[in-house]
């Protein structure tokens, strides 16, 4: 059988539809009134366990960005590239004279960066829709101290099982996919066929689009943060969200295809459907490029990963640096 040789074509929704979606796929009270992990339940010991069975190699593979200040981000908002300073460096050692170079000396050094500046989770406080996130908190779960409930924290040790790698480009034999490009839920069920895998229960999948590979091969970020992308098409939904994973990543911006399919009545489909009603992690910028080429060598797309965010009291989201064992 002949591979087409693009993605499907974009579709329209309202905010009636997505409404029906979020209806649908809400898992609120599923775990408990109180639960605060969402899908990453369905993470378990012997889910985590029959991951770890997947390494053969031991060929680790970071999926993080460099948290430095030639990062993605333009800055124009309060959202900057991490700022890192050294508080004593080698300099102060050599001004401090003869004493400290014959003793010991420490360099020490800071960061300053919001906690979605660069590779990271979104907690599903980080999204509001109609007033209401996940589990049915309103807008008073957080506050300027930080999230009461739903913060990324809660899913600290419920980020850890079998990720799979879904590759778009080499599915189509492209180097990426264009911006405004809508991977939809029958490109998705092609794509794991083509490669061989089942998206199962407690799952961490993975998309590449070649996104970051496109704009570190232009030198430039450009609109990368917050412009038009390829990503998830609201069909998604459909195709993932019944398979119960625990968590979508993907090495875009934003996950969701940029524009959205939703315009101009629902921003952010997929955060919405994700996030607030099914209770499954986002993550966003993360560099699958080195993954990516391990698996097309082998032909083998599901690994071990582990991908625990920061412990960072009230957060609603967080950076980390993913570690997929091959």
């Amino acid at each position: 059988m002949t591979e087409p040789e693009t993605v499907s074509a974009r579709r329209n929704y309202t905010a009636v539809d997505i409404d029906e979606l979020a209806t649908r796929y809400r898992t609120w009270g599923r775990w408990g009134e109180g639960d605060e992990r969402g899908s990453t339940n369905y993470v378990t010991p012997e889910t985590i366990r029959a991951a770890a069975a997947l390494v053969r190699s031991g060929r680790a593979f970071s999926l993080s960005i460099p948290f430095d200040r030639e990062g993605p981000l333009p800055g124009r908002t309060a959202r900057v590239n991490p700022q890192h300073i050294m508080f004593r460096h080698g300099g102060d050692l050599l001004a401090a004279g003869e004493e400290a170079m014959s003793g010991g000396f420490s360099t020490d050094d800071g960061i300053y960066m919001p906690l979605q500046a660069a590779t990271q989770w979104d907690a599903f406080c980080h999204i509001f829709y109609k007033g209401e996130t996940y589990n049915g908190h309103g807008p008073e779960s957080v506050t300027s101290t930080g999230a009461a409930h739903n913060s990324i924290t809660n899913t600290s040790v419920t980020t850890t099982g079998r990720g799979v790698l879904l590759d778009f480009p080499r599915l189509y034999g492209v180097p990426w996919l264009e911006p405004g490009d809508a991977i939809q839920d029958v490109d998705l069920a092609r794509c794991a066929e083509h490669q061989g895998v089942q998206i199962g229960e407690g799952d961490f999948v993975i998309i590449r689009t070649g996104h970051m590979l496109r704009r570190r091969a232009e030198a430039f970020w450009g609109d990368y943060a917050a412009g038009s992308a390829p990503g998830l098409g609201v069909s998604a939904a459909d195709y993932l969200l019944p398979r119960h994973v625990a968590g979508v990543a993907s090495d875009t911006w934003g996950l969701d295809a940029l524009p959205y399919e939703s315009l101009p009545e629902v921003k952010y489909p997929l955060h919405v459907l994700f996030l607030v009603n099914a209770g499954v992690l986002i993550g966003e910028m993360w560099d699958v490029e080195p993954l990516a080429e391990a698996c097309a060598v082998d032909g083998v797309y599901e690994f071990f990963l582990t991908a625990a965010p920061l412990m960072v009291t009230g957060a609603v989201g967080s950076p980390l640096n993913p570690i997929a064992i091959k």
